[in-house]
């Protein structure tokens, strides 16, 4: 019986932690634990034999810091030697399972820090074509959910192994780089993964929010891997403060909620794991049911489809756009960045990105633009191309789960493009036209949506991941365009059950005072069941339109929203506002680093050095920029992502500043010592102090 298959019916108990066992074994400080794979392999047999004794069904193999980053041309055999221990632990056993594992590599991946995302495929790819003769990965401790899509690609190109991933989520429910349980689903189903959850920086008690979070949204059985507890240092020993019995208590109550696999992390031993095999063996476990969820999301949070209707921000597309022509033929990533972030302070919940010009490698442009736009907004994106090899780049690199613009019912396209979904984990839009155009009526239209979810679910991409544009095309042209658009996309929606999409403003083409026609055909089609519009969101016509609409079907609560919109519209249409003065404009240096935008930052504070003097400038706009995201770090408001963003911006806007101070006695540069624990394999925040450093 496979790994997956047990999983169906039954509870899957993993073993406990690794390292603490070694070490009580005699492992001296400062040797990692792999090195005993080859040093000491009796002692690493010695524990897998004590788990299995106890009663796992799982055992990891001694390979969680085993990468090429700290080993090098050694990895290879530590990797051999760790997976032949643990199966010789596991010889004569009946349904007893070796799992690879696969733990970070201790660096930050771009843009946060130097790793480029395919040097990471490559350092767990190369781990991987070691590891022959496991029956799974186990892919844990993940601060970055970023760095765990590099690691699930790795094995999914590797192979056909089964693919278990957890995440550290802290108490404030994120990961160290701002992601919510409910990204980390998103993200890791769409990759395919056969179980996911969460494990270490936490006793059990202190992880049933996380537990309950994933639970809630996941379709995938969910795993629990707590530590016994805090660490605390008592004569020189390290010691965790949860008893097994306490252990055990607090984590079978978590299968009781529907946690499916389960086992201890830092700190546990056989006696927690006994004692916690022989609990959730009376337990029947609780069924992994579809969630049935259409969702996208990006590095920090998910945004679902079929409730409230979604916003898609459509000013990074070059149609109709000379200036962002320009600034994409150009390579004027500045103006691009811009957009991103006004159209998020707009109330979008979603970015379109098209950079399609003839005269651009699209690939190479788009897959830049994406990676630059995630380090400066959290919004997730909708990759939007026709060309495959730009969105097969562009979708690797993504961090989360993109929406993809588009499929349609033509055979060669859908060919390319389902693979694609499949392999990345995108949720697809669908235009409804095939080889023979655009149906001029709904029916029409209604059997290429049918034909598109037949073929779809050929490749195992599910109903739930396609939303289908039913093409608005201009009234100005056919009358009739507005009416089969509305009447295929009701009937797609209400009676097919998929959700639905449009590109509101090609309504309007032709026609004078186009917001005036645009936003009563956003008005038609919310009402005719619209999922997501893509749409300007400074026009003031389609805002009022959609809150308007919010209050009226009852989505806003006590119409707040609608209230406060209405409220602010009214302060801005009655009464004028003095121009800001040259002062005030200057001043947005500060709003340039805590955005993240290092282009304009640097611009600004030119502009500022022509009439403040350089220590002005840093005193009143670049430490109180940092000052405030520095503050909003602190209170969760922002991640790592968003404070290492505006440290760059800041220091561009600092290599600015040094150039006024020519023929100035310049100050002493001081030497700065970093280190960590020797052979410490938690050492992210060393790279993070030295990156913001």
């Amino acid at each position: 019986m496979t790994i997956t298959e047990k999983l169906k019916n039954s509870i899957l108990v993993f073993d406990g932690a690794m390292g603490t066992r070694l070490q009580s074994a005699g492992l001296p400080v400062g040797t990692q634990p792999e090195e005993w794979n080859l040093t000491n392999p009796e002692a690493v047999r010695g524990v897998h034999k004590s788990y299995l004794d106890a009663g796992a069904d799982v055992i990891l193999t001694n390979t969680f810091g085993a990468n090429p980053f700290k080993f090098g041309d050694r990895t290879g055999e530590i990797v051999r030697t760790a997976v032949s221990l643990a199966r010789q632990s596991v010889y004569g056993r009946a349904e007893k399972y070796v799992a690879l594992d696969l733990g970070p590599t201790g660096k930050l991946l771009k843009p946060l820090g130097e790793l480029d995302f395919e040097q990471a495929v490559e350092c767990y790819k190369q781990v991987v074509r070691a590891a022959q003769g496991v029956d799974l990965v186990f892919i844990e401790t993940m601060n970055d959910i970023y760095e765990a899509k590099a690691a699930v690609i790795a094995v999914k190109e590797c192979g056909n192994l089964p693919v278990f991933v957890s995440c550290v989520f802290g108490e404030d429910g994120k990961t160290m780089t701002g992601a919510s349980p409910e990204a980390a689903v998103a993200l890791f189903e769409g990759l395919g993964v056969s179980a996911l959850g969460v494990n270490c920086s936490l006793a059990p008690k202190q992880m049933r929010g996380v537990v309950e979070r994933l639970l809630k949204c996941s379709s995938t059985p969910v795993i629990v891997k707590p530590n016994a507890g805090l660490p605390q240092l008592i004569d020189g020993e390290t010691v965790y403060d949860l008893s097994a019995k306490e252990f055990c208590d607090d984590l079978i109550h978590l299968v009781k909620l529907g946690a499916r696999c389960v086992g201890g992390c830092c700190g546990t031993s056989p006696e927690y794991i006994s004692r916690l095999s022989a609990g959730v063996r009376r337990i029947v476990p609780s069924p992994v049911t579809d969630k049935k969820l259409t969702v996208v999301s990006s590095y920090t949070h998910p945004v679902y489809f079929g409730g409230e209707p979604v916003l898609i921000g459509e000013r990074i597309n070059p149609t109709g756009k000379k200036r962002l022509k320009q600034a994409i033929s150009e390579g004027d990533i500045g103006y691009i960045l811009n957009e991103a972030v006004t159209q998020s302070e707009r109330g979008v919940h979603a970015l379109d990105v098209n950079v399609g010009l003839p005269e651009i490698d699209e690939a190479a442009v788009l897959t830049r633009v994406i990676s630059e736009i995630q380090a400066v907004t959290d919004l997730p994106l909708q990759i939007d191309t026709s060309d495959p090899v730009a969105m097969e780049s562009a979708m690797r690199i993504y961090n989360g789960k993109p929406l993809v613009n588009s499929v349609n019912g033509k055979k060669e396209c859908m060919r390319a493009v389902f693979p694609l979904v499949k392999k990345y984990g995108g949720t697809v839009i669908a235009l409804t036209l095939d080889e023979d155009g655009i149906p001029a009526d709904a029916d029409g239209r209604i059997k290429i949506a049918k034909r598109i979810l037949e073929t779809a679910k050929e490749y195992g991409i599910d109903k739930k991941d396609i939303i289908f544009d039913t093409l608005a095309m201009s009234v100005s042209a056919d009358g009739g365009a507005a009416v089969a658009c509305l009447r295929s996309l009701e009937y797609i929606k209400r009676v097919l059950g998929a959700n639905t999409s449009l590109g509101v403003s090609n309504i309007s083409f032709g026609l004078p005072q186009r917001d005036f026609i645009n936003s009563a055909f956003f008005s038609m089609a919310l009402q005719a069941g619209l999922s997501a519009a893509i749409m300007n969101p400074f026009s003031e016509e389609m805002t009022k339109a959609y809150k308007c609409y919010m209050a009226l079907c009852g989505r806003d609560k006590n119409c707040l929203s609608y209230i406060d919109y209405a409220s602010g519209f009214q302060a801005v249409e009655f009464h004028k506002t003095e121009q800001k003065s040259d002062t005030a404009k200057d001043g947005d240096l500060k709003y340039c680093i805590i955005k993240g935008l290092k282009s304009e930052a640097a611009e600004k504070a030119k502009r500022l050095l022509e009439r403040l003097a350089p220590l002005e400038v840093i005193d009143g706009y670049i430490i109180p920029a940092l000052d405030e995201t520095g503050a909003d770090f602190e209170n969760k408001k922002v991640y790592l992502p968003q404070l290492l963003m505006s440290a760059e911006a800041a220091s561009a806007a600092f290599e600015v500043i040094k150039t006024s101070f020519k023929g100035e006695a310049k100050p002493k540069k001081l030497k700065i010592v970093l280190a960590t624990v020797k052979g410490d394999v938690h050492d992210i925040g060393k790279n993070i102090v030295k990156t913001l450093l």
